[in-house]
């Protein structure tokens, strides 16, 4: 009698799979994470419309909401890095959602520094410069998945207040 070795797979992910698994579905930035190529830009895009609604209110209400969005996110991440057995998942976008928030903590309003925050964030999710690749590598579940994103955040918006600061 052989015997066979049972193995698991990740499942396949697809918007039907995502929608059967609403935390999932948010972790993969409300399907954004789907793109064949650039998941994490497509879901940074998602944070531009989040952005836009509470731009304008107050930074405690602000920062509590990016808090609650950074909690619920590493429950969120790690559901979904359980569920498709992957330490860090390129579809799984929701930090990316969380970081530009953070990037666009301090930020004056109008588009130009929406597109300002965007692109720094980018660059510093994509190269991840210390500490970002510190903590991409090191720390690892939902939290991990997150901090690299919120670091890489807090860099943007340390980036952006100096543009403020030299070129108002």
């Amino acid at each position: 009698m052989q015997n066979k070795a049972t193995t698991t797979s990740a499942p396949e992910v697809n918007l039907k799979t995502l929608i059967r698994r609403p935390d999932c579905f948010i972790a993969y930035g409300f399907g954004s994470g789907l793109a064949p190529k650039a998941p994490g830009t497509f879901g940074t895009l998602v944070a531009l419309p989040i952005y836009w609604l509470i731009q304008d209110w107050s930074l405690l209400a602000y920062l509590s909401f990016v808090l609650v969005a950074f909690i619920a996110g590493i429950w969120l991440c790690q559901r979904t890095v359980d569920w498709l057995q992957q330490d860090d998942p390129s579809g799984v976008v929701w930090d990316e959602v969380v970081g530009y928030l953070v990037a666009m903590m301090f930020a004056p309003g109008g588009w130009q520094w929406m597109l300002a925050g965007f692109v720094l964030f980018r660059v510093f999710d994509i190269a991840k410069p210390w500490p970002v690749s510190v903590a991409d590598k090191k720390v690892h579940g939902g939290f991990g998945v997150m901090l690299d994103d919120v670091i890489a955040g807090l860099m943007a918006a340390a980036s952006l207040g100096l543009i403020q600061f030299y070129w108002p």
